[in-house]
């Protein structure tokens, strides 16, 4: 413990694996490096098709390789700590990495968020506008959306370690996940968090929050210019191209909106679940988005058998 006056902050957090499953952490683990194994893996060859593929150099697989960029950095911001508990029991975090890691999850997430909300705008554009698209959103524009979504979640996110770092903490040092994460923090301290609770939730409502809004607003539009269309084909064919990406939305925003209501609302809620709930949050997406995008995405698909019959020849 650092002690300055009436002012303690302790020199390290312990992280939880899964309770009451610890005896078993070495089974668990397995399945757990399989969902990295294929987050990495399949992001990395999302990436590499895109890259070698000129035919994929359009915006909406430009804003899919944000995607994976964004995947990867989640994987790789808690794997070491996840891992580390469930293979050699290393629990302890310290204070100040455990403030860079909650940083960098948290603006990943999200990061995510609006480049899914991109991605959205980008569907609207491609139904909606078809011949203005390319003019809409070329590739000066998808760098600048693309900048500005780093920046957004990086400043807005930046108070959130200085707001933790002012706090008294005292007993309880015992995180709730294998990471860390804001409100797990912050509800370890004893004084009073009244502000750090008020800016979350402003920072959270005024960023994922509207991005999910304009997300279901672009699909509204979607359906009522896909209704007008002539024919039941192009319909379905306008409505095919937006399957992988609400798949992609309902994977990221379900176990996230979860995880809030859990931490701000849910005292009673069993340890386990809140566990479950944060790695199906933080895992899940990373792991499932290549595999949706495969299958679902026609060009990425032939781009892959492309690269594999070279391979084999």
């Amino acid at each position: 413990w650092e002690f300055n006056g009436s002012f303690y902050q302790p020199s390290a957090f312990l992280m939880m694996g899964i309770p009451g499953l610890e005896a078993l952490h070495y089974w668990i683990s397995i399945p757990f490096c399989a969902l990295y194994l294929i987050a990495l893996l399949g992001n990395c060859m999302i990436l590499l098709i895109i890259k070698k593929t000129q035919s994929l150099h359009e915006p909406m697989y430009y804003f899919l390789s944000m995607l994976a960029v964004t995947d990867l950095g989640l994987v790789l911001c808690t794997l070491p700590t996840t891992l580390g508990i469930f293979w050699f029991n290393m629990r302890r975090i310290g204070f100040d990495a455990c403030l860079t890691q909650m940083y960098f999850i948290h603006i990943l997430s999200f990061i995510e968020s609006s480049v899914l909300l991109a991605m959205a705008f980008d569907r609207f554009i491609a139904i909606s506008h078809p011949l203005r698209h390319p003019s809409i959103l070329t590739k000066t524009t998808v760098v600048k959306i693309g900048l500005a979504i780093i920046l957004r979640g990086m400043v807005s996110l930046l108070p959130i370690p200085f707001l933790l770092k002012r706090l008294t903490y005292c007993g309880k040092t015992e995180l709730s996940h294998s990471f860390c994460f804001h409100p797990d923090i912050m509800n370890l301290a004893c004084a009073d968090i009244k502000v750090n609770v008020f800016y979350g939730m402003i920072i959270l409502l005024s960023t994922v929050g509207m991005d999910f809004i304009f997300i279901v607003l672009s699909y509204i539009l979607i359906i009522k210019t896909v209704i007008g269309l002539a024919t039941k084909e192009e319909c379905l064919k306008a409505l095919n191209t937006c399957v992988s990406h609400i798949c992609a939305v309902l994977v990221f925003f379900i176990p996230m909106i979860g995880l809030s209501m859990i931490h701000r609302f849910g005292k009673n809620v069993p340890p386990l679940v809140n566990t479950l709930v944060a790695y199906t949050y933080l895992i899940i997406p990373p792991a499932l988005n290549p595999i949706i995008y495969s299958i679902k995405s026609s060009h990425i698909r032939e781009a892959l058998l492309r690269a594999l019959r070279r391979k084999s020849e």
